[in-house]
């Protein structure tokens, strides 16, 4: 008996679980590094993209509220971006009242904008003003806005405009 205390008690220790992780706790670790990755890339955005869609989206809300302005005074009135040698980076909206107080002036410095085969954008004061195009410079980004000239300016694929029509 004495021999069976002696092995018993020579630090021999039996384990009941083995050692090692669970399948469970690898899956959570693997998961747990995906969302982490995923919420770091959407954190590394390019900051020009960026800007040029909040410029995009207010120019889009100023040009429809000047094409309202437009309809209902029915003044001709047109959007025109001021070009680079004129010293100034911005736009002007002419032909609406001087007690309608838009701005002229991008949020972010250097956008530049261009209306590709005409000097300006009509907004009124007809109610179908044709179909129409500016598209926004920051950097080497450009983003485009249209309207079909019956509904409002909507920031569109530039992909998409440059694909034939079958």
């Amino acid at each position: 008996m004495a021999a069976r205390r002696s092995a018993r008690g020579s630090g021999a220790v039996s384990h009941k679980y083995p050692r090692g992780f669970t399948l469970i706790e690898l899956m959570v670790v693997v998961a747990l590094i995906a969302i982490a990755s995923a919420v770091a890339s959407l954190a590394l955005r390019d900051p020009a993209s960026t800007r040029l869609e909040h410029e995009g989206a207010r120019l889009v809300a100023l040009l429809e509220a000047a094409r309202t302005e437009a309809r209902a005074a029915g003044l001709r009135a047109s959007w025109e971006p001021r070009a680079e040698q004129e010293g100034v980076e911005g736009f002007r909206f002419v032909g609406l009242p001087p007690a309608t107080d838009m701005p002229t002036r991008w949020l972010a410095p250097g956008v530049r904008a261009e209306v590709p085969g005409a000097r300006a954008v009509q907004l009124g004061p007809e109610p179908l003003i044709g179909a129409q195009r500016i598209v926004l410079h920051l950097n080497e980004q450009s983003l485009t806005l249209a309207t079909d000239g019956l509904g409002p300016f909507i920031v569109v694929d530039t992909d998409a405009l440059a694909a034939p029509r079958s």
